[in-house]
Formats: structure tokens, C-alpha cells, sequence
């Protein structure tokens, strides 16, 4: 009998007991995964930092890669066309897309060469002119000027304080050795473009050629048919947004493209398909890109025209067909299937622009949507997906 009440009294010390070990064990458990959840977090912004890092500092290799991709994705409804309706061999019609694209770029450079070396040539003659039609602006103008030149007497002054006709002959070296390392870097700059163009078509060829079977022989090797059919969901739906923005986006420059020009020829502004072929490029790179065709269309106003009022008649209708594209017809054309946030379109273009420069600007809005599709279709990555959509759509009533 004292037994049994003698456990009856230590049970509950027990379950007491057993409640805190349990207690503690749960605390150790949240403060151990807690710890976990950093970790994981510090390893995975370190790889990033060091994908970036590599991206930077690998970019003539990376870049081209990256430029063939994007261009597979333009060419595949193409490549298709030619492949399957027309029945033309793959390793033909790869290579005549190629063809075809490098006659258009090699065209368009060949027509819009002469011109533009003239007007770098003539603007030199032309700054006189140039502030004479800014005179409201000559007070600022003259400040700089002078600036200029007292920071340059400065730099004579310490020079020449620091040594004497020996080190004169050293600075004529100098200057001679900067001139042979000039055209050497123009050279070898040269070179390491070619070399990437090459390299970027070849990949090109390659991708149209056995692009899909690449693909097929990936999807094969997953593990889980879900996974095969995300893998198969995510590459045609990039191909698909990804194609359809760059058509898109190609028509309606096009358009933008010859609108500038009927409006330069129309002005009797000199050389009118070369700024409309300018207004064609400049449509590629969002935001930056037309805020630098207003600014260079005002200068050739002003090199073109007698008044500072009629030079900014061809940027202020450049500025108005931007927006009317910009603002109005492309996003109508793209709003069903491609949606962005335009904060993040514009940190990408900024990013990828310090990043590889014009092409990075180029190819930030493909690859923000690349990004977007697949944080789409990856269960942790969902929230980050809906974060870069663009805005609500408006709901039917």
C-alpha cells in the first residue's frame, strides 16, 4: 500500500519531468534549425555573390553563349518552319538563318557606315555653330570651359615641377609608347570581338541544329515523370514568352524605326535612315534607350536646323511615337502572356548593363522573363515569381 502511494506520488514528478525534457528538446530542435535557416541562407547569397562574380569576369566567354540562346529562341519558329513545312534539312536551314541574319546586320552596318563617319567628322566644325544657337547656355559653358583649363594648367604645372628635360624626353617616350599601347588595345579589342561573334554563331548553328535533341536527351535523364513534365513546361513556355516578346519587340521597332525616318526625311533632316535605323536600336534597351534618342535627335536638330525651336521638333515627335509604342501598343500586344514589374525591369537593365554593358541591357528583359517562368513553376520559388510579375490585371465586371 505505501508502495503504491509512493508511485502514485512520483508519477506526476515524472510526467513533470518528461514535459520539460520534451520542452527542451523542442527549444534545442528550433534554436538548431533556426541556426540551419542562416547558414543556408548566408551559403546561398555567397553563391550567388560568386555567379556573379564569374558572370563579370568570364563575360567574353559567357556572353556569346548567352547571346546565341536568346537568338535560338527568335529563330526556332523559323527553324520549324523551314524544318517541317518546307522540309529543308536542319544542318541547311540552320545555316541559312544564320546567313540571312548576318546579311541584315552586315547591311544595315554597311548603310549606316559613310554617313555616320561623316557627321563625327563634320561635328568637330560644327561646335562653333553648335554655341552660337546655345548662347543662353554660353555662362555655364564658358564656367566649365574655364574649369577645364585651370585644371590643366595644374596638371602642366605638377608635371613639370617634377623633373626636368630628361623628364620631358620621358613624357615624349611616354607619349609615344601611349600611342603604340592605344592602337595595340584597338587591335587586340578588335580581335576579341570577332572572336566572340564567331564563337556566338557557331553556338547558334549548333543549337538550332541539335538544340532539341539536347533537350529530349535532358529530359530523359530526370528523375520523376513530374519533373520531366516541369522540365518540358518551363522550356516551352520560355521559348514560347521569351520568342513572342522578341518578335514583338522586333515588329514594333521596325515600326518605330520607320516612322523616325519618314519623320527625318520629311523634316529634311540629313541622312534620314541613319537615325531611323538608330531609333531602331535604341528601341531594344527599355527606358535608357529612348531617353539617349531624344538627346542625340535634339543635337541633330541643332546641327540641321538654324533655330533651337525647330531642333526640337524631331525629338519631340521622336518622343511621341516612343510613347505611343511604349506606352500604349506594345504593352496591349504583350500584356496577355508577358507581364513584368516595371521597378525590376528597370534594376535589371541597370544591373545587367554594369554587368556586360549594351548587350547586358539588351538581354535583361529576356532574362528577368527567364527568371520569372522559372520561380513560376518551382514550388520555393513561387512568391519570389509573383514579386517580379507585373502589375493586377483589371478584372472583368
Amino acid at each position: 500500500m505505501l508502495d503504491q502511494q509512493a508511485d502514485d506520488a512520483a508519477r506526476p514528478r515524472d510526467e513533470q519531468a518528461r514535459a520539460q525534457t520534451e520542452v527542451r528538446a523542442d527549444v534545442a530542435e528550433a534554436r538548431d534549425s533556426r541556426a540551419l535557416s542562416i547558414l543556408s541562407g548566408c551559403l546561398l547569397l555567397l553563391s550567388v555573390l560568386a555567379t556573379f562574380y564569374t558572370l563579370y569576369f568570364a563575360s567574353d566567354l559567357v556572353l556569346p553563349f548567352v547571346l546565341a540562346g536568346v537568338l535560338n529562341l527568335l529563330l526556332s519558329g523559323p527553324m520549324r518552319f523551314l524544318h517541317h513545312r518546307l522540309r529543308i534539312p536542319k544542318p541547311l536551314a540552320a545555316l541559312a538563318l544564320i546567313l540571312l541574319l548576318f546579311g541584315v546586320v552586315g547591311g544595315i552596318g554597311a548603310a549606316i557606315s559613310v554617313p555616320a563617319t561623316g557627321w563625327i567628322s563634320k561635328a568637330p566644325q560644327s561646335l562653333p555653330a553648335l554655341q552660337a544657337k546655345l548662347a543662353f547656355l554660353h555662362g555655364p559653358i564658358r564656367a566649365l570651359r574655364d574649369g577645364m583649363a585651370k585644371f590643366q594648367a595644374l596638371m602642366d604645372q605638377s608635371n613639370s615641377a617634377a623633373g626636368g628635360p630628361g623628364h620631358q624626353f620621358v613624357q615624349v617616350q611616354q607619349a609615344g609608347g601611349g600611342l603604340a599601347s592605344v592602337g595595340s588595345s584597338l587591335l587586340i579589342g578588335t580581335r576579341a570581338f570577332l572572336g566572340q561573334i564567331f564563337t556566338m554563331l557557331l553556338m547558334l548553328f549548333f543549337l538550332l541544329y541539335e538544340g532539341d535533341s539536347l533537350l529530349r536527351r535532358i529530359i530523359e535523364i530526370m528523375p520523376t515523370w513530374a519533373d520531366k513534365r516541369r522540365a518540358v513546361q518551363i522550356t516551352t513556355e520560355i521559348e514560347h514568352n521569351v520568342s513572342l516578346y522578341l518578335a514583338t519587340i522586333t515588329g514594333m521597332n521596325l515600326a518605330v524605326g520607320s516612322l523616325n525616318f519618314i519623320q527625318c526625311w520629311a523634316l529634311g533632316v540629313p541622312n534620314p535612315l541613319l537615325w531611323g535605323v538608330l531609333a531602331f536600336l535604341l528601341n531594344y534597351i527599355p527606358i535608357l534607350g529612348p531617353l539617349t534618342g531624344v538627346l542625340i535627335y535634339f543635337f541633330v536638330g541643332l546641327f540641321s536646323f538654324s533655330s533651337v525651336l525647330q531642333a526640337t521638333v524631331p525629338p519631340a515627335i521622336y518622343l511621341g511615337i516612343h510613347l505611343l509604342e511604349g506606352e500604349t501598343i506594345t504593352p496591349l500586344l504583350l500584356a496577355r502572356r508577358f507581364t513584368l514589374n516595371p521597378v525590376l525591369v528597370m534594376g535589371s537593365l541597370m544591373f545587367w548593363d554594369w554587368l556586360w554593358g549594351i548587350p547586358g541591357a539588351f538581354l535583361s528583359v529576356p532574362m528577368l522573363a527567364v527568371f520569372k517562368i522559372v520561380c513560376d513553376h518551382v514550388a520555393f520559388l513561387t512568391p519570389i515569381g509573383h514579386i517580379v510579375g507585373g502589375p493586377p490585371r483589371a478584372r472583368r465586371r
